[in-house]
């Protein structure tokens, strides 16, 4: 039995092949074989696998054995026995011969039969399947190209030849990618490197038999030896890349049909695919889609594009103009060639052109690159339903919406409408950041619109963006009444594409779709809709203390607050300018502001008569008082006292048992505010003994958490005059009622309260436990300053002292 030392062929020293088939031993020939030999004629004809297992059974050695002496896996050594590799290569071929110790003659004839199966580059395949020309400004894809570089580094490494697909939308750097990447991974394949562009967005893409063809005539087999049947081609082809360190690249994929085919089995190569489609139904391959450049890396290509002297002028127009090309390779590399080609223009002006968005799309083309051109490729391979929901999807005013809004836009079902986006994000036209929701690059929108605006009449663009606004605005009302305890579910009648089961659901449908519905209110105020955009509006009055950080509280209630004064109903109009004075002063933090529009709430509500909403908008001027921090001198508290003493007795006159606590827990505040502590406790313990009153009255639910708010007043008077256990106790009480509605920055509060006073007490990690929710939540909230308390009280908690009263 022989054995040798194991090594990797590949790893042998320039020279050691040449030194290989020169190699003369001093073993005689086996006689079976050289006879053999004489007979058929020597090496041309006796095939490279019988040779291999003839010399192999008379070495006495298994596949196995041979495997472990020579380096060559058993599975290699098996193909090329059966046939199934015919030419391996000569560094492969060397270690055999090494191990099986052939005399010359043998060693001669197992090198040649190799020779002779394997087919060689001659002059003819020159330049056949040859990379493109790659661009020397190539920008960014870091983590990308390290992902190919690892994958490129296992190829060969085990049974299967490596695969990855590069998957994105018209322009966004695809082919750019592959073919960097394949120039700087030659190292990695010094077997050669090859090219297909697949025009996977030609009518008719080529077939794979066809694509083939050009493979093979690359890899050196002369073409009357190329197969008629594309299943033989394909076995051939697989059978070449067998033991050969390939890179093929196939470029412009259609689709998983076309590829399938061109797959290598096994063997040490790798093959990089991209294409539009994710060509997910592939099997055992690595999935690498592609996003938008990130804005610092969309400006560095723009930068190597035009040159660093052009753009140190204006550097701020660098960033604005890769924002406005939607950080698009594409878009940036034709802006940046526009440049090159108008020396006279400025950033700035370039990037002023395409401020316009009717015209950006038309403004980024230069020679025979368009971005619309690229993304029309894809528009014409998409069915028709698809087709038509790609164009209608342009009247949505939100960058990402959901299957519900589609299918109102087409008016399809649900799961038609599911099949077209997922369609549209099969061919780059949109994405799918997670489950249910879809997303247009900013581009593709614009080219939406223009689909749209030149394919349908602009009466049925404006019915279906009408349809659709009624339909956001119909759930936005059903979704913000889930709220209000004077409604809570939809009736049971109602029935839309979307599910609003609960309070939960309710709610992150008006989170997700806050800018169409949003959209769809000012449409409406646009129209003159007035009374649709106070019933909305008004809807959301107790949603909007559940999500007082989003941003547009405002607005809305401007919005509504107006359409009640076109109405002519100053009821409704001071009604909604008490919402407006709360969204200026606890959203926006414009006191004066908001003391100022409830001061004009409060003289329509004295005009109408109204008593509760005179009370609600005394209540509100006192608020805005209240969160003013930065001037609460004396006259202002004293003035804040006012209001909230006269609105808690006229909402007690009124007898609104719902809102006559939460006046109350204003006019503590201020008694607290202005250092009349014990006033502050005493009101407190009435308002909290006369909401545990079953005798009382009011809605349960309301007055549950005014409850929860009493209790945190009376936590707060305890803690101000220092008496922890008391106050321990208040705020423990007060959870229980605020969680049953729960809003962030109440509940921060408390747990703020609650921490504070554990802490006093010395129960450390009770302490610590509800600083740390309290910081979660008025983080949540956005309450930074009161948070930065928190994260204070937290150190102290772990530093040294931090004992019972310290």
């Amino acid at each position: 039995m022989v054995h040798a030392e194991r090594r990797d062929p590949l790893e042998e020293p320039p020279g050691i092949l040449d030194e290989a088939e020169q190699q003369v031993e001093s073993v005689q020939p086996i006689p079976a074989l050289a006879g053999k030999r004489e007979r058929q004629g020597v090496s041309e004809e006796v095939s490279f696998g019988a040779l291999l297992r003839a010399y192999r059974q008379a070495a006495d050695l298994t596949i196995e054995e041979l495997s472990h002496a020579s380096g060559v896996s058993v599975r290699a050594i098996g193909d090329m026995e059966r046939g199934v590799s015919r030419g391996p290569q000569r560094r492969t071929v060397a270690a055999l011969a090494e191990v099986l110790r052939l005399p010359s003659e043998d060693h001669d004839a197992l090198i040649a039969s190799a020779r002779a199966g394997r087919p060689r580059h001659g002059p003819s395949t020159a330049g056949i399947c040859e990379l493109p020309r790659g661009t020397g400004d190539f920008t960014g894809r870091g983590r990308e190209l390290e992902l190919l570089r690892r994958l490129a580094e296992q190829a060969g490494t085990g049974e299967g030849a490596v695969v990855a697909t590069i998957s994105g939308t018209a322009g966004i750097g695809k082919t750019a990618l592959a073919v960097h990447a394949a120039r700087h991974l030659t190292g990695l394949f010094p077997d050669g490197r090859f090219y297909v562009d697949l025009r996977g967005m030609d009518s008719v893409p080529p077939t794979p038999g066809a694509v083939l063809s050009r493979l093979l005539k690359a890899l050196g087999v002369a073409e009357q030896r190329i197969p008629n049947d594309e299943e033989e081609r394909a076995g051939l082809y697989r059978a070449l890349l067998g033991d050969r360190r390939c890179l093929v690249v196939l470029d412009n994929a259609a689709d998983e049909t076309q590829i399938r085919p061109l797959l290598p089995a096994a063997g040490p190569g790798m093959t990089i695919i991209t294409s539009r489609r994710s060509l997910a139904g592939l099997e055992g391959v690595r999935q690498i889609p592609l996003e938008q450049l990130s804005g610092q890396e969309a400006a560095g290509l723009l930068r190597a594009i035009v040159g660093e002297e052009r753009t140190e002028i204006d550097p701020d127009s660098v960033a604005e103009l890769a924002r406005l090309c939607g950080h698009l390779p594409l878009a940036v590399r034709i802006a940046g060639n526009r440049l090159q080609s108008r020396p006279g223009w400025t950033i700035s002006q370039l990037a002023g052109r395409l401020e316009n968005e009717e015209r950006r799309l038309e403004a980024l083309a230069v020679g025979d690159l368009a971005v619309a051109a690229a993304f029309t490729l894809s528009y014409q391979q998409l069915s028709g339903t698809a087709r038509f929901g790609f164009r209608r999807l342009a009247l949505a005013a939100a960058p990402d919406f959901g299957i519900p809004l589609a299918a109102v836009l087409t008016q399809v079902d649900l799961f038609e409408a599911e099949d077209a986006l997922e369609e549209l994000v099969e061919l780059g036209l949109l994405t799918s950041p997670y489950a249910g929701r879809y997303v247009f690059h900013d581009l593709v929108r614009l080219y939406a619109r223009a689909q749209l605006e030149q394919e349908e009449p602009i009466e049925d663009q404006q019915q279906a963006r009408r349809r659709m606004e009624n339909w956001l605005l119909e759930v936005a009302l059903v979704a913000g009444r889930w709220f209000q305890p004077a409604y809570g579910a939809p009736p049971p009648e109602w029935r839309s594409l979307v599910t609003l089961d609960n309070r939960q659901e309710a709610g992150d449908w008006l989170r997700a779709e806050d800018t169409a519905w949003l959209e769809a209110l000012r449409s409406a105020a646009r129209r003159g809709e007035h009374a649709t955009v106070v019933e909305v509006a008004g809807s959301m009055y107790w949603f909007s203390d559940m999500w007082i950080q989003w941003g547009h509280w405002r607005e809305v209630f401007e919005l509504s607050s107006g359409a009640a004064h076109a109405m002519d109903d100053r009821l409704r109009e001071a009604v909604h300018l008490n919402l407006l004075s709360w969204a200026l002063s606890a959203c926006e933090g414009r006191m004066k502001e908001g003391e100022a529009t409830a001061l004009r709430a409060l003289e329509l509500a004295r005009e109408v008569g109204d008593i509760r909403e005179q009370a609600r908008a005394l209540n509100y001027a006192g608020s805005a008082i209240l969160n003013d921090s930065a001037s609460l001198e004396r006259a202002s508290l004293e003035r804040a006292l006012e209001y909230t003493r006269r609105a808690a007795d006229l909402l007690l006159q009124a007898g609104d048992l719902d809102s006559y606590p939460q006046a109350m827990e204003s006019f503590i505040t201020v008694l607290r505010r202005a250092g009349r502590v014990e006033e502050a406790l005493e009101h407190s313990l009435a308002l909290v003994a006369t909401l545990r009153d079953p005798a009382y009255g009011g809605s349960p639910a309301i007055v549950s958490h005014v409850l929860g708010g009493a209790l945190d007043q009376l936590g707060a008077a305890y803690l101000a005059l220092e008496r922890w256990e008391e106050a321990a106790d208040a705020y423990q009480q007060a959870l229980p009622e605020l969680r049953a509605r729960p809003i962030a920055l109440d509940l921060g509060r408390t747990q703020h309260g609650l921490g504070t006073a554990l802490r006093r007490l010395g129960r450390v990690e009770e302490a610590r436990q509800a600083l740390a929710e309290a910081l979660r939540l008025l983080e949540e909230s956005n309450e930074t300053e009161e948070a930065a308390e928190v994260v204070k009280e937290l150190k102290e908690i772990a530093g040294p002292g931090a004992a019972a009263g310290h």
